[in-house]
């Protein structure tokens, strides 16, 4: 079995410091496939102190050498596209057929390079010119469920900003960030200004957020750990920026396409097998139009193929590991205690699969909004319908919650649409089933976090704003 026993520090591959270890399980097989090591405060403190040496001249670089970087990271990772597919559906058991998980890191990269280009750094306001410069160390933790494309989306910006950084991805699927360190190395990032460590939150991701030369945490995570993730940070004073929890709500009028939104809402709430923030995990349908909806969702359910993750055929692989599969079992039968009616689905693994951390892809109807499975976040491939009875309630349902990180809706009518959109509170929100961009903003209200990421919002997340006075004539 393959034990990745090594981080990657100022530019190599070095051992390390401790003896703890961590077991890599491929949730189709249940199977053991890797071991990698955990780090240490003493790993945190040698990748930190790599990335502090190397920021002055770094942060130095002009815009062209940071686009000529990004081109050649574009490269080298188009080449490993294959690969990268592959062991993201060994680790977490996200289907190759589904490219976006790759495509969607190769994205932001592209897309880091067009904002870089037309972003200007400095400005003039009245007798001052204000400048923005990067915030300088930053620690980056990133979650299973989006093991390359989110590792990647803060490496783009905190390059493009001109800072140093040391990675943390998620104990549970850290072989594709592996490769990423990989890339990056062959891609020809300057030694120091990349470093990746293995660990868990507790001890390597509480030693990012304490340490006094980490400048900036950027983190995606549950809301609990993002709680643990401020507090850790808030003695040293430093900024954090969370992508957190999410609940979102599907709010589907009475002049929508009813097929349409069920079609839709069933392919992006079970893509990843649930395992994502933005999952519209909660339909909100007027009364009238309930059954039919849920004849629609029958239908498009059905068409789900489950099975290995690395085959052509397969929409929805396992969840990522035991634990996550019983936390969703749990949440189930929970649904059936309290009362909501099964649509489809159910508890226990889906017919004639005995082995791996397979979901019934499971709808529920006549949920309550104080039902537990329209209240907490469950990431896994389970859907609540809630009924409302006029457009007001279905807005006051769908900003029930402490959550706001997405939103979506259906409707015919572009004045409805731009109403109801504009009273939801999220911090995106898709019309009938539009595609985002990666240069718009990304983040969340409320539990959800703060801060955002992507294009020019996301970049200015990695810069530090100074005021100059007296130096207009002196300016370039």
């Amino acid at each position: 079995m393959k034990h990745y026993g090594r981080f990657y520090i100022d530019g190599e591959w070095v051992e390390a410091t401790g003896s703890r270890t961590f077991e890599l399980v491929d949730p189709t097989s249940e199977s053991p496939f890797a071991t990698i090591a955990l780090g240490r405060a003493e790993d945190v403190d040698r990748a930190v102190a790599a990335a502090r040496r190397a920021l002055p001249a770094f942060s130095s670089t002009s815009k062209n050498e940071r686009v000529e970087l990004f081109e050649n990271i574009i490269n080298v990772y188009s080449s490993r596209s294959a690969e990268l597919a592959a062991a993201v559906a060994e680790e977490m058991g996200s289907p190759i057929s589904s490219t976006v998980q790759v495509s969607g890191a190769l994205a932001h990269f592209k897309q880091a390079i067009v904002t870089l280009r037309d972003y200007e750094f400095e400005r003039r306001i009245e007798n001052s010119i204000v400048r923005r410069e990067p915030i300088g160390v930053c620690g980056l933790i990133s979650p299973w469920n989006w093991p390359i494309q989110t590792p990647a989306t803060k490496v783009a910006y905190a390059l493009a900003a001109g800072c140093t950084v040391v990675l943390k991805p998620s104990e549970y699927s850290p072989t594709s960030a592996l490769m990423l360190a990989e890339i990056l190395h062959e891609a020809g990032v300057p030694k120091g200004a990349f470093n990746l460590i293995n660990g868990d939150g507790p001890v390597v991701g509480t030693a990012l957020c304490k340490h006094p030369d980490v400048d900036f945490v950027s983190f995606t995570g549950s809301t609990r750990a993002g709680i643990l993730v401020a507090e850790a940070a808030a003695p040293t004073v430093k900024r954090v920026a969370q992508e957190l929890g999410g609940k979102s709500a599907n709010i589907i009028l009475p002049d929508a396409d009813i097929a349409a939104a069920a079609r839709w809402n069933v392919e992006r709430g079970m893509f990843n097998a649930g395992q994502s923030c933005h999952s519209p995990s909660r339909i909100l349908v007027q009364i009238g139009h309930l059954e039919q909806l849920l004849d629609h969702i029958r239908v498009e359910a059905a068409k789900i193929r489950i099975g290995d993750p690395r085959s052509g055929e397969t929409t929805m692989g396992p969840v990522v590991n035991k634990a996550q599969f019983e936390r969703i079992q749990r949440y189930i039968q929970t649904g059936i205690d309290e009362g909501a009616r099964l649509v489809c689905g159910g508890v226990g693994r889906p017919e004639n699969i005995e082995r791996g951390y397979f979901v019934r892809p499971t709808v529920f109807a006549d949920v309550t909004p104080d039902m537990t499975i329209a209240r907490e976040e469950i990431f896994g491939p389970v859907l609540s319908v809630i009924s409302y009875d006029t457009e007001e309630d279905a807005v006051r349902i769908a900003n029930g919650t402490p959550y706001g990180l997405g939103g979506y809706l259906f409707t015919s009518s572009p004045e409805k649409a731009w109403s109801v959109g504009r009273q939801m509170q999220a911090g995106r929100i898709f019309l009938n089933g539009a595609a985002g961009t990666p240069a718009a903003p990304m983040g969340g209200y409320k539990q959800s976090g703060n801060g955002r990421e992507m294009g020019i919002f996301g970049l200015e997340e990695y810069l530090e704003i100074k005021a100059m006075f007296g130096f207009s004539e002196l300016a370039a």
